[in-house]
């Protein structure tokens, strides 16, 4: 049965919305917010926040973060926040568990203290230890706020013991607020904004390019009504693009038009320029880590006494 990969020539969707790394398009903000994201980890600043609206590409963007830190120097991990009810209980316990301790304990301080001991573990074999948070907006408690305050709490005298990196909606900042020094705590954020009309144009045709289609099959015009339509936002122009390829090919049109576009957004609901609200979140995936093992071993005196100055400011 011929497809419609069949009939534009191409070797694979070039418009899935699953996070495909082979497709990651490395526009002059994405390179600018990953140059300054590694720049944070690689001195461990801390927490940074990159944010954007619904489809921006944060998902994205985290995961290319992620294959980007060598395991030679980093001890990292990818936790994806699936929903607002989780516990700082079990924030613990998924962030010690993805930086290798092994059996994490219920009781929360053995469980501190089993984080703090593998931490100075990766900080001896010189490694630096990086938690990416996806879906970061999730984090709505001040509980949760407050014990990554104290997790950042945890350094030695030549820096800071774990760095984390939230990737979210705006909302975040408005979590972050709930205790006020995480929120003076942040060392670098970064927004992306949507795209222009000339850099939906290059994500158009490198998807396509890459997806090894041998013409290109939208018009200018066609492009132009992509980005009105979109409003710059990545997802909507896949979905936008992927519809258009499907209906030419069900009308055996070798080009696409900005009609066809304009139709297809019409039908969608995408009115131009409001894309990024209208668009609707695509399902969490489970958290992702490069896990690590270790022997790890609980001084509850030293964890102890070390909690006592967790309450700095």
């Amino acid at each position: 049965m011929t497809t419609y990969l069949d009939f534009f020539e191409l070797t694979q969707e070039p418009f899935s919305n699953a996070p495909v790394s082979r497709f990651y398009y490395n526009s002059a903000q994405h390179s600018q917010a990953l140059t300054r994201l590694m720049h944070a980890v690689g001195y461990m600043k801390g927490l940074s926040i990159l944010i954007g609206d619904i489809g921006a590409g944060k998902t994205t963007l985290a995961r290319r973060m992620l294959d980007s830190l060598p395991e030679s120097e980093y001890e990292a991990a990818l936790l994806v926040i699936i929903h607002s009810g989780i516990t700082a209980q079990w924030l613990l316990r998924r962030i010690a568990l993805q930086l290798g301790v092994e059996n994490p304990a219920q009781e929360k301080l053995a469980l501190l203290s089993q984080l703090y001991q593998r931490l100075l573990q990766i900080y001896e074999s010189g490694k630096k230890a990086v938690v990416l948070i996806d879906e970061a907006q999730m984090l709505e408690t001040r509980e949760l706020m407050e014990e990554f305050r104290g997790l950042l709490n945890l350094e030695v005298p030549e820096r800071k013991l774990i760095s984390f990196v939230f990737f979210g909606l705006p909302e975040i900042e408005k979590n972050l607020k709930l205790d006020p020094p995480l929120a003076q705590r942040v060392a670098l954020r970064y927004k992306l904004e949507p795209f222009t009309a000339e850099s939906t144009e290059a994500y158009v045709k490198h998807r396509l390019r890459l997806a090894g289609c041998p013409r290109m099959p939208f018009t200018p015009e066609a492009l132009l009504a992509v980005h009105e339509h979109s409003g710059g936002t990545p997802r909507v122009i896949n979905t936008l693009c992927d519809n258009a390829l499907f209906e030419a090919f069900l009308a055996r049109s070798e080009t696409i038009s900005a009609e066809l576009v304009h139709r297809i957004g019409d039908n969608l609901g995408l009115q131009g320029g409001s894309a990024a609200s209208q668009a609707s979140e695509r399902p969490s995936t489970p958290a992702s880590s490069l896990p690590r093992t270790a022997n790890t071993k609980i001084d509850l005196a030293e964890i102890d006494r070390y909690l006592e100055g967790l309450g700095k400011l």
